[in-house]
């Protein structure tokens, strides 16, 4: 039996693309796990320098405080009162986490005070205080 010219290069021209739709999802979850996903207060603050700061790489929760007073967890401003359900919710989600206060340096350290007690009051024993590093005199 003789095959036609037609024939014969479409049965050659087929790919078989499963192997290349595997890698795919293969290097898919590969970027999906190995990325680090950086979470953001909602507003910029302007950190206080100290000569001690020290880097933290895993701050899952962050909290800011501007100089107006006011406080903001996930770029949604809330009220200093309801931090405490904040962090709860969020702390059900990756019971992990630690907090991160981020307040600027003209903000009072009353509002710095009751953030932390209510983040303490939801069950959070490391919280740290952002800053900026700055080299001492040698």
């Amino acid at each position: 039996m003789r095959r036609s010219h037609t024939e014969e290069s479409n049965s050659s021209a087929e790919v078989n693309l499963t192997p290349l739709i595997d890698m795919v999802f293969i290097l898919l979850i590969f970027f999906i796990v190995t990325s680090s996903f950086v979470k953001e207060s909602g507003i910029e603050v302007n950190r206080p320098s100290a000569q001690t700061a020290e880097r933290q790489e895993r701050a899952n929760i962050i909290i800011a405080a501007n100089d107006k007073g006011e406080v903001w967890i996930d770029k949604r401003k809330v009220d200093v009162h309801t931090v405490r359900t904040h962090i709860e919710r969020l702390r059900a989600e990756n019971p992990e986490g630690s907090v991160v206060i981020l307040a600027d340096e003209k903000s009072q350290t009353g509002i710095m005070v009751q953030i932390m007690d209510q983040v303490r009051l939801a069950g959070v024993e490391n919280v740290s205080i952002a800053a900026t590093s700055t080299t001492g005199p040698e």
